[in-house]
């Protein structure tokens, strides 16, 4: 069990909340870091045991940073995850107005979730990026912005009050967090699991990335994120990050990543385990383990001159 979590600091960001719910943080140290590079950067140096980014947002996507990280740096794997539920308050000093509000302060992913109540409600204030919502508010507590967009539950840590909560454009927006440790051996499948891979396209070609479905949908396979990343090396190549159902376990998404193996230049995988949503997969006639193995058994019989 980790003994020291890094997350996104500082105290009072969303990362924290989900930190806190994970149940095998409960009686571990959490470490904030300014940046999510630095929180994965402390797992891979040995100085946390484990780390909880930020990964996806119903509204806004993707974390690119978080994805980068993972697709490109010394790999780590995810061992768990939580869908948090985020809305934003605006957070002030206290005896500040909606009309004193000049300028607001937020992560990049909290403005464009809340872009049209702020254009109603400050039409006039300028927007400024911080790392995390709970820095942003460290800054409107140290008087270098007005307000800030954050949890509500930030402003007592930071001596602000809720000046406007419940902010949001598309309601009940989540997001989803991961957590990670150095490379281990996935958890124990539970039959209501994920598995996230990185596949990298050797050369760009006419039905590359159909290739790489067609291991999927062959074996029944749901993909529930699929996201293309450059990679870096150049114009044009890229690699696509993929969450499917299953576990790596499961002789389906086993055959699947060998068949990922073969057909593209590389594949990093990040982890098989349980899914917040708790939600089961249907698996499709002909691709149980149980049809695997027979399948396997009567192949072998062919080779060997017993067949049936």
């Amino acid at each position: 069990m980790p003994q020291r979590y890094a997350y996104l600091g500082p105290q009072g960001t969303f990362t924290e909340a989900a930190l806190r719910s994970f149940p095998d943080a409960a009686g571990a140290a959490h470490l904030p870091y300014a940046t999510v590079p630095a929180a994965l950067d402390a797992l891979r140096r040995d100085e946390v045991d484990a780390a909880v980014v930020a990964l996806e947002n119903s509204v806004e996507g993707s974390v690119p940073t978080t994805l980068d990280e993972l697709t490109t740096g010394e790999p780590l794997q995810i061992v768990g995850e939580v869908n948090l539920p985020v809305s934003f308050a605006l957070l002030v000093r206290p005896g500040t107005a909606l009309a004193d509000v000049k300028t607001v302060a937020s992560h990049p992913h909290a403005q464009p979730q809340c872009r049209r109540w702020l254009a109603e409600h400050v039409p006039d204030a300028e927007w400024r990026a911080a790392t995390s919502n709970a820095e942003a508010a460290q800054h409107v507590a140290d008087g270098h912005y007005d307000a800030a967009l954050a949890g509500s539950f930030a402003a007592a840590r930071y001596g602000l009050e809720v000046l406007a909560e419940d902010i949001h454009d598309v309601a009940d927006a989540v997001t989803r967090f991961i957590a990670l440790r150095r490379p281990c051996v996935p958890p124990a499948p539970t039959g209501m699991d994920r598995t996230t891979v990185a596949a990298f396209i050797g050369e760009d070609h006419p039905g590359a990335l159909l290739e790489i479905l067609t291991e999927f949908s062959m074996r029944g396979i749901n993909l529930t994120l699929i996201q293309s990343r450059p990679t870096g090396a150049g114009l044009g190549s890229y690699l696509f990050w993929m969450d499917f159902e299953g576990h790596v376990s499961d002789a389906r998404v086993g055959e699947a990543l060998m068949g990922l193996r073969r057909v593209c230049s590389d594949v990093r995988f990040l982890g098989s385990y349980a899914r917040a949503d708790q939600v089961r997969p249907e698996i499709r006639r002909g691709t149980h383990d149980a049809d695997f193995t027979e399948a396997s058994a009567w192949l072998e019989s062919v080779r060997t001159g017993h067949a049936p």
